[in-house]
């Protein structure tokens, strides 16, 4: 972790860089708060990841000398057979739809939108997938 928050720190250096040089040429509001926000958003990542290196053990990513098959090994658990992430992608885009074509899409995507959420949050504690 402490090599990925190196490289966002030096991210968000580069980009904290080009914001000042960009608003002191350009005198553009829009574009050089837009790379202050990337800048703030680097920073964070790059404090997180530093921050949270001091804390867990290292990982093969931060041994200069480890193998690819270091880091192998199980990462997560993926839900593989879930629909969720179609009614949130369904809701989600409803949505912001509303915003473009009328707010009155948004009484229709917002009930999607909450099954999407309820049924991902929840989905492992009610049928064949109880225990899982």
């Amino acid at each position: 972790m402490r090599e990925q928050g190196k490289i966002f720190a030096g991210f968000a250096v580069f980009v904290l860089g080009i914001a000042i040089w960009y608003g002191i040429w350009s005198k553009d509001p829009t574009g050089t708060t837009a790379l202050f926000m990337a800048f703030g958003l680097g920073a964070f990542i790059a404090f997180y990841l530093l921050f949270t290196a001091k804390r867990v053990d290292t990982g093969a990513g931060d041994n200069p000398k480890a193998e690819v098959s270091d880091d192998a090994g199980v990462q997560g658990f993926f839900s593989p057979h879930s629909w969720m992430p179609l009614s949130l992608g369904i809701g989600g885009a409803l949505m912001f739809s509303g915003v473009i074509f009328g707010w009155w899409l948004m009484y229709f995507s917002a009930p999607i939108l909450l099954i999407g959420i309820f049924g991902w949050v929840f989905e492992y504690y009610r049928g064949e997938n109880q225990t899982q």
